[in-house]
């Protein structure tokens, strides 16, 4: 990596920043919502609170001898951080323990009762079966006599916005946003994007998922369109082995996730079909490789995920958590070339994410300063904003 451009990492260590408010409060959250969502007896909560005081006020300790993966998390960085505040070391590793920790205090490892019991099922659950779920999977509907390439671009929207998208309105917005002072999408190579996606002979596309519930579900329609339409071959979903970040998207997930599109009728149902074929005759192959929860970059990546990525003819990774370990979680100066800061990626790589933290790559230096002139720095974290990046 020393040849490519460098810039210091992300910490937590300054009150006030976005990386703290998450350390501070949104981790005593997420343990006090874990604890209302299942029955956990008096063992598991007390692991909760003694989880609660440590990550607020107290140093890391080490995983016991006896952890299934100590070994792993060894060779991530657990013994030269152990002893240290939570705040003092990179932010995305001490974001990654939380979690790991998490499952700890719960009982997901070890053998019990709570064994394998996903912490955040009530809330994901929760999600997909709500009434807006619902209506975004009627608006299928309204897509159906659509040409294709209209429908394949409005299913990319969807997957970007995630459960922010209204199908039917990303149709029409993408002419709307870029008359707009501030666009809604601050960087766009979905020219780029479809270039590699269509090419004949159809290739092979990974795609790294990020959320479960109504953000996986666009992704899966994404997949769907493309398999069923001869712009893919083959698709590569990566999860989460385990469950991490509150909502991101493990195997379960999917299974939950194309059951809700099969149960819903109309176009929704005729998707899920075709996805839950492709499933089962290999066209869409999950994988699920223990570095998607290493409190790491992509750079650091094993060789065996690497050579998947490499096989691939283009690799889309989704989300904020993706974006910040394939760019380097560091504070980049906004218009920090993608192309030089993913130079180390094995094949042509997309980001799809919508902006819900501080770290940014390949911005012009127009539309960062209308950015910064419309919402200060708020613009980074809030939520508003969206990105499709390719390098090829």
């Amino acid at each position: 990596m020393s040849d490519h451009p460098t810039a210091p990492v992300i910490v937590a260590d300054e009150p006030g920043t976005f990386p703290h408010g998450v350390l501070a409060e949104r981790h005593p959250a997420i343990i006090r919502q874990v604890r209302e969502a299942l029955p956990y007896g008096p063992e598991r909560r007390r692991a909760l609170d003694a989880l609660l005081a440590e990550c607020t006020g107290g140093t890391i300790d080490p995983l016991p001898a006896g952890a299934h993966d100590r070994r792993r998390w060894e060779t991530w960085g657990m013994a030269a951080h152990a002893g240290r505040s939570w705040y003092d070391v990179p932010w995305l590793w001490s974001e990654s323990w939380f979690y790991r920790r998490l499952l700890d205090a719960v009982g997901y490892f070890a053998p019990g009762p709570w064994q394998g019991v996903d912490p955040f099922r009530p809330a994901k659950l929760a999600e997909l079966g709500s009434p807006a779920t619902d209506e975004e999977l009627a608006a299928l509907d309204g897509l159906a006599g659509r040409p294709e390439e209209e429908r394949a671009r409005a299913l990319l929207h969807g997957s970007l916005w995630g459960n922010r998208a209204d199908l039917g309105f990303r149709l029409s917005a993408g002419d709307a946003g870029e008359a707009a002072a501030v666009p809604a999408l601050v960087a766009d190579d979905g020219e780029r994007l479809w270039s590699l996606l269509g090419a004949s002979p159809a290739g092979t596309l990974c795609l790294v998922a990020d959320n479960a519930g109504r953000e996986l579900v666009p992704d899966l329609l994404l997949i769907a369109h493309l398999l069923a339409h001869g712009r893919i071959a083959r698709a590569v979903l990566h999860v989460k082995p385990y469950p991490y970040y509150v909502s991101d998207a493990t195997t379960a997930d999917v299974v939950d996730a194309v059951r809700r599109l099969t149960g819903a009728g109309g176009a929704a149902a005729a998707y899920g079909r075709g996805l839950w074929s492709a499933l089962t005759d290999g066209r869409l192959v999950l994988r699920a490789h223990p570095f998607s929860c290493a409190p790491l970059p992509y750079a650091d990546m094993p060789d065996d995920l690497r050579a998947d990525f490499a096989a691939a003819t283009l690799t889309v990774l989704k989300g904020d958590l993706n974006y910040r370990r394939l760019v380097g979680d560091r504070h980049w100066p906004p218009t920090t070339p993608f192309a030089e800061v993913t130079g180390y990626f094995p094949g042509p790589v997309a980001a799809l994410r919508t902006l819900k933290s501080d770290v940014i790559t390949g911005l012009t230096a127009g539309t960062e300063a209308a950015l910064v002139a419309a919402e200060g720095q708020r613009w980074r974290t809030g939520g508003t904003h969206a990105l499709i990046q390719v390098r090829t």
